[in-house]
């Protein structure tokens, strides 16, 4: 008899549903955790799930229309039957996590990316984990891997907008109050995003009996006569042999510079990532050293990253939509809609070639919005992170592009700003483009002219939440073969796997959502 009935490998987003589903199905479930601390890339997340149709959206969405959107933004770059899988059973995941006692709410009214394709929805796919007291979780709080800011700025994701907004409207301004002041009262600490999804889903988890197991690094998968039989793992420093299925949730390999090195679009770099430092692609090449298929290890869930000091890079949302913003090429020529998707606006910096693209701003975006971690109006000199001159010559010079070309561009853009329309790049024509703006712009809040001075520039490079290639899975989270034949045993979910959502990033959430519903249809097969 095995030692349990499915050995879980990483105790993200993926791997604590999958344990949570097979405990609550009566089976014996183990997650192991290779570091001291539980969340994996999850937990430095927004917490945010894209799940079409499900029952907090109350009855404003149907799955004929998302099946039809996903169809659109995934294409043939993901199976025809997982993206129904997903759609179909993503409810049925939601209901179930619901009744376990996770607590969600709705992301009302964010956008889904592409608002302009086929069956997308500008009312909202998406739900995030609701705000928790760390104190509730008793022990795992202390094991809670945690973003820098987690603590300082218990954010929803709906609210990175409006925090944006706080020296420009009312909203934004009591937005920053409660979620800096009033949130945190009564809640030691206050949680929200990722933090919250994985302490909510690590306790849950516990209490129905899943046992995890911390600082348990897996070495090698067992197989007998081609079926994968459980899992050799070093524990606090003993080699111990574990019996059970097996099921993958490691993440990928973000923070494996061999493997960005011979999969990723060039140049590509560890420290441009955002994933969680544990995210080091072995469990994967256990899979693939099993003879797994494996799709879209060229791609990640990109994000355009603002250069810093030391050569890391920390993504930009907000910042390249507001108003008074452009990214341009070494050339200084813009070359997409700044306010598009994270993910496109990565592909959009490989395919020019430019790496760095550079975002200049001016000082009234400076007043106005935040830049990352600067707050508005808060100087920059000599943070590494923005360039300043005082007029576009000088910034020009400063950072190596033509005068000339820098000079037209802004020339060009500027008279966009007048007009309202982007005749270049369309930006602030979409539903998306416009949930990142400024109400008080007119008459495009996306678009204002860059005409006072100072000036500033950042290096931005394309930068990542984690990579979205790795073994191919059918509608049961399946390991398969090239020959589409299933390594018996072997299941996987999350950035271990090829994602059902192709090459594109359809919505808010959607790396954890698909990592969720596949990780709850696999334990369910179990």
């Amino acid at each position: 008899m095995p030692d349990y009935d499915v050995v879980i490998i990483g105790s993200g987003a993926s791997g604590l549903v999958a344990a949570l589903t097979a405990a609550a199905r009566g089976l014996k479930p183990l997650v192991l955790e290779k570091s001291d601390l539980v969340g994996g890339s999850s937990a430095l997340s927004g917490g945010g799930l894209w799940v079409p149709a499900n029952p907090l959206l109350r009855g404003t969405d149907n799955a004929g229309d998302a099946l039809r959107y996903l169809a659109a933004t995934a294409g043939a770059d993901s199976s025809a039957v997982r993206q129904e899988a997903f759609v179909k059973h993503g409810p049925d995941m939601v209901s179930f996590l619901l009744k376990e006692g996770l607590k969600l709410r709705w992301s009302k009214g964010y956008p889904d990316y592409h608002p302009t394709l086929p069956g997308a929805s500008t009312r909202g796919r998406c739900v995030e984990a609701s705000v928790v007291d760390g104190a509730k979780l008793g022990e795992w709080m202390s094991k809670l891997r945690l973003r820098a800011s987690a603590l300082a700025t218990p954010m929803y994701t709906t609210e990175i907008r409006l925090l944006g907004l706080a020296k420009r409207t009312i909203r934004g301004w009591f937005t920053e109050l409660w979620v800096t002041r009033i949130r945190k009262i009564g809640r030691n600490p206050a949680l929200t995003g990722g933090a919250s999804l994985i302490g909510q889903l690590v306790k849950l988890a516990a209490e129905r009996g899943a046992e995890i197991w911390l600082n348990s690094a897996v070495k090698e998968l067992i197989t007998q006569d081609g079926r994968v039989t459980g899992v050799v793992v070093t524990k606090d420093g003993e080699e111990r042999r574990v019996g059970g299925k097996v099921f993958l949730a490691a993440g990928g390999f973000a923070h494996n510079d061999a493997m960005r090195q011979q999969h990723l679009p060039h140049p590509t770099g560890t420290r441009w990532t955002n994933a969680s430092p544990t995210d080091t692609g072995e469990v994967l090449q256990m899979g693939i050293a099993l003879g797994a298929a494996t799709a879209l290890m060229d791609e990640a869930w990109w994000t355009p990253a603002v250069g810093f000091p030391g050569g890391i890079a920390v993504g930009s949302l907000r910042e390249r939509a507001f108003p008074g913003s452009i990214i341009i090429d070494d050339q200084g020529n813009r070359f997409m809609d700044e306010a598009m998707s994270y993910n496109e606006c990565g592909h959009q910096i490989y395919r020019r070639g430019s790496v760095p693209a550079w975002m200049i701003i001016d000082d009234q975006h400076r007043q106005w919005y935040p830049f990352v971690i600067l707050k508005p109006g808060e100087t920059p000199d000599g943070n590494g992170i923005l360039t300043k001159a005082g007029t576009l010559a000088e910034l020009a010079n400063r950072i190596g592009v033509p005068y000339e070309n820098l000079r037209k561009t802004v020339d060009r853009f500027n008279g966009f700003a007048r007009s309202g329309e982007d005749e270049d790049f369309g930006r602030g024509n979409d539903a998306y483009d416009r949930y990142y703006s400024d109400p008080r712009v007119r008459p495009n809040p996306n678009l204002s002219a860059l005409d006072t001075a100072p000036f500033y520039a950042a290096q931005v490079f394309p930068g990542d939440l984690g990579t979205k290639g790795g073994l191919v899975t059918d509608e049961h989270a399946r390991v398969l073969k090239p020959d589409g034949s299933v390594i018996e045993g072997l299941y996987a979910a999350g950035n271990t796997t090829a994602t059902v959502m192709g090459r594109s990033y359809p919505g808010p959430g959607c790396t954890i959502g698909a990592a969720m519903v596949f990780a709850y249809l696999g334990a369910r097969h179990l």
